[in-house]
């Protein structure tokens, strides 16, 4: 940020919901003067810094005032659950945990519960506690580190470093040609990393401006779309939902004309809905492929208006992509994907097992998905060796679905899978009740909703006496929508 409170200190970075427009200068003031009040309650170089927020300019005050110390952000959607936060929180042992108040209801909720104070200054209002922390320090390179729950239902801490970001963001922005004459709509959450590198980082990198919206509102974004926007990526569901909305408005356009590039990521693409989103946009949809563990990108397509391609591209430039062809034994050049390069975790926070679990002593970080290559280079997502859903551009992962559901009394066994629809993943909930239970979806559904964030919840539930279970008791889980295929119609 530096370079450009040098060379354009009064350009504008940053406008959001609260009314705030501010020029690079006036963000940098609002990060030193934020340090300062953390350096005052103690925080010091390696301490980890809870940040739960929505999209604001507070919230990018509170990440560059955490790297400006040295310390390490830990950003949180506000849209978790308390039960969700408790647990980062007793991993991550936060020395100060800080909440966008001002624009969430749910980051005003989770202030109140860990005892927050507001404190106000150039950053506008922020609510922050301080707590004595473990005392450890982490690596002077970790630059945030963003959990996600393994497989197990354990939340894991992916730490990505400060030059993890800095290529991230450069690669982002040279892929999408950003510069500083774009207007970027930010509705991506920036707790997550494809908004907090491939967007708010990248749009600093290069000078753009940034409009920071808080939650996806349908028409609100619709709107704002078409107030000059040259920059938006988002995820298939989020794209749906604006066709959706402009077929009920008579319109078959957006209508945005300064709009440049759109880009989804998040889940696979299908030829004729990519064709319907672009007659939409006007400009071609750009598609994608990435991770938390991989700074967000691995590949990305560059294709003209109305290409047919569905692949996910080649790899960026700088990244290393193969196929381990031996996972899948599926024949037809299909494996795991593994992929190396400056984009590659740092490592899981806390975590050495898990991490050498993914990470080779050579670089290579094992993806869990499936896929093959072309013969042109480019990179086809066919599957997962692991069961994520994608669901709204979020991760899910079944095994913490399914604890949730297992909690309640009346639930013998639960067992969740993903399914493709209209460009996304809903969840889908079996469930096995008790002889005798008394429980109905709503109340399975009120219980589950003070348990997991709303992406992690799911959509359907289908109730059985039993499930298809192998000899041992193993739940087949690939049987599972065939089983119920009439219940799910």
């Amino acid at each position: 940020m530096d370079d450009q409170v040098a060379a354009r200190g009064r350009a504008l970075a940053l406008e959001d919901a609260t009314g705030a427009a501010w020029a690079y200068a006036d963000l940098d003031g609002a990060a030193r003067a934020l340090g300062q009040v953390l350096t005052a309650q103690g925080v010091r170089q390696g301490d980890r810094i809870l940040i739960v927020s929505e999209n604001c300019a507070a919230a990018v005050a509170a990440l560059f005032a955490t790297w400006r110390l040295g310390a390490v952000a830990v950003p949180v959607n506000a849209r978790q659950s308390a039960r969700e936060i408790d647990r980062i929180i007793a991993h991550a042992c936060p020395r100060a945990r800080m909440f966008t108040s001002e624009v969430s209801g749910d980051a005003a909720a989770h202030a109140a519960r860990c005892d927050a104070s507001a404190i106000s200054g150039d950053w506008g209002r922020l609510d922050m506690s301080v707590a004595p922390g473990d005392g450890a320090r982490s690596d002077a390179d970790v630059a945030v580190v963003l959990y996600t729950t393994g497989t197990t239902g354990d939340p894991k801490g992916v730490m990505l470093t400060h030059d993890n970001l800095r290529f991230g963001a450069a690669t982002s922005a040279a892929f999408r040609g950003m510069s500083a004459r774009d207007l970027i709509y930010g509705v991506l959450p920036i707790t997550h990393v494809f908004g907090l590198c491939s967007i708010l980082v990248a749009s600093v990198h290069v000078g753009a401006t940034l409009r920071l919206i808080p939650r996806f509102d349908v028409r609100a974004v619709f709107d704002g779309l078409r107030q000059g926007i040259t920059l938006f990526s988002g995820v298939p569901q989020m794209h749906a939902l604006l066709m959706a909305h402009a077929t009920r408005q008579g319109l078959e356009q957006l209508g945005a004309d300064r709009l440049r590039f759109v880009s989804s990521g998040a889940a696979p693409l299908d030829p004729a809905w990519k064709r319907k989103a672009e007659g939409f946009y006007g400009v071609a949809l750009q598609n994608g492929y990435g991770m938390t563990e991989s700074t967000a990108g691995i590949a990305a397509t560059h294709n003209a208006i109305g290409d047919p391609d569905t692949s996910v591209g080649p790899a960026l430039p700088g990244i290393e992509v193969t196929i381990d062809e031996a996972v899948s034994g599926g024949g037809d050049r299909v494996g795991e994907v593994l992929t190396r390069g400056a984009h590659v975790m740092k490592g899981y926070f806390r975590n050495a097992d898990a991490t050498s679990q993914v990470l080779d002593p050579e670089g290579w970080l094992r993806t869990g998905d499936l896929g093959r290559i072309d013969d042109q280079g480019r990179l086809h997502i066919v599957g997962r060796c692991k069961e994520l859903i994608i669901n709204g551009g979020f991760n899910v992962y079944p095994p913490e679905v399914e604890a949730a559901l297992n909690d309640h009394p009346d639930v013998v066994q639960a067992a969740v899978v993903g399914r493709s629809r209209n460009g996304d993943e809903d969840v889908l909930a079996f469930v096995q009740l008790a002889r005798g239970g008394q429980t109905d979806e709503a109340a399975l559904r009120s219980f589950v909703a003070t348990r997991l964030a709303g992406y992690k919840r799911p959509s359907v539930y289908v109730f059985a006496d039993s499930l298809p279970a192998a000899p041992t008791g193993k739940i087949l889980k690939h049987r599972l929508i065939e089983t119920f295929a009439a219940a799910l119609r």
